[in-house]
């Protein structure tokens, strides 16, 4: 089950968090304060659930100064729950809540670093284009490479 993230998720993302290393747990309270603390938020947080635990998380907001375009910034799955099609689910349903809320382009930036060539390859998978790369941007050698969707 994938759904908007709650309060009581936190603990079960963290986890993803730490299983992954995509970003250290103990920002996850800071980064997620204003979707948490703010009915207005613009922000997405999800959480995918397998047997009440959670398995997967994902973050979305929109790009500031754009018209309907939003930057996921953050999807990660569970290390030994990977390969089964969760992180596939998590953006179609992104995707489709986006739609409907009649967003218009979704934007993934990630490394050009071998750790991520299946990251890259995933996008590519989903429909999304490469769109740029900015040279030495995490680390010398490390690219920046953003990947592009039109929603509608």
């Amino acid at each position: 089950m994938i759904r908007k993230a709650k309060k009581e998720d936190v603990s079960g993302m963290k986890e993803v968090l730490d299983s992954t290393e995509l970003f250290p747990s103990e920002m996850l309270d800071d980064m997620m304060s204003d979707y948490l603390g703010n009915p207005d938020s613009e922000e997405l947080w999800f959480t995918c659930l397998t047997e009440n635990l959670v398995v997967g998380l994902a973050y979305c907001a929109p790009e500031k100064l754009t018209n309907g375009t939003y930057n996921l910034y953050a999807i990660a799955v569970k290390k030994d729950c990977q390969g089964q099609g969760i992180g596939r689910k998590m953006m179609t349903y992104i995707e489709d809540l986006l739609r409907q809320e009649s967003k218009r382009v979704l934007i993934v930036d990630t490394s050009s670093g071998k750790d991520y060539e299946l990251t890259r390859k995933f996008y590519l998978q989903l429909g999304y284009h490469q769109e740029s790369v900015i040279r030495d941007f995490w680390d010398e050698g490390e690219d920046k490479v953003t990947f592009w969707k039109k929603l509608q």
